[in-house]
């Protein structure tokens, strides 16, 4: 990574970026697709970094009420976090961030996003954007751009950490530099990012930590 290349905010997507909660998810919504006669397989490579109410609502099953299923749903995860884990590093990476220069943007809504983030131990940031936020979910670019502007950066000298297709354009849409971070996927991903296993990557301490501040 390029040591000249600073920024002045970091932007961090959360399921599969910062935390795995993978297995929850994916027993919640293999259920929901089996009761509704989704195959699953090719049904769970398309839920991720979206919110739930529009997942439901691209499915476009008659007599579903999109909004119904997605408060369900979310309860569902709520009532199984069994599983979810920090990814390797990120509570100590997070903590060499200045605390007002951080945000989560997550297609979660904010009671689930809080308790996967205090049930793995990692610190609550000051600027927390959730499902309930923006009226767009990623790949629209709405939740980073708020994001940047309740931190008070501009966005473009701001970078995200993303994990999925969606959050990975919702970034780019931001003007925000993007990293990719494969902890959870095994994906060819577009676009030229540089792609971290995890936080124990020495780019990421080495490039990023020593940005400006």
């Amino acid at each position: 990574m390029d040591h000249a290349h600073t920024f002045d905010g970091w932007l961090f997507d959360m399921d599969g970026t910062l935390l795995t909660s993978i297995a929850s998810v994916e027993r919640v919504w293999s259920d929901w697709a089996r009761r509704n006669g989704i195959e699953v397989e090719s049904f769970l490579k398309r839920i991720h970094g979206i919110q739930a109410v529009e997942v439901v609502r691209r499915e476009n099953l008659p007599g579903l009420d999109p909004q119904v299923e997605a408060e369900q749903l979310a309860q569902a995860e709520l009532d199984d976090l069994e599983g979810t884990q920090a990814i390797a590093g990120a509570a100590a990476f997070l903590a060499s961030l200045p605390p007002e220069r951080w945000a989560i943007v997550t297609s979660a809504h904010r009671r689930l996003a809080l308790a996967r983030l205090q049930a793995v131990g990692l610190p609550l940031p000051g600027v927390l954007i959730c499902a309930e936020d923006v009226a767009r979910s990623k790949p629209a670019p709405d939740g980073f751009l708020l994001g940047a502007k309740r931190l008070g950066v501009d966005p473009k000298r701001c970078v995200v950490f993303e994990d999925s297709p969606a959050g990975i354009a919702a970034g780019q849409a931001a003007g925000a530099t993007v990293i990719v971070v494969d902890a959870t996927h095994e994906l060819v991903w577009p676009g030229e990012h540089i792609v971290i296993r995890d936080y124990h990557d020495p780019r990421v301490k080495e490039g990023l930590t020593s940005a400006a501040l």
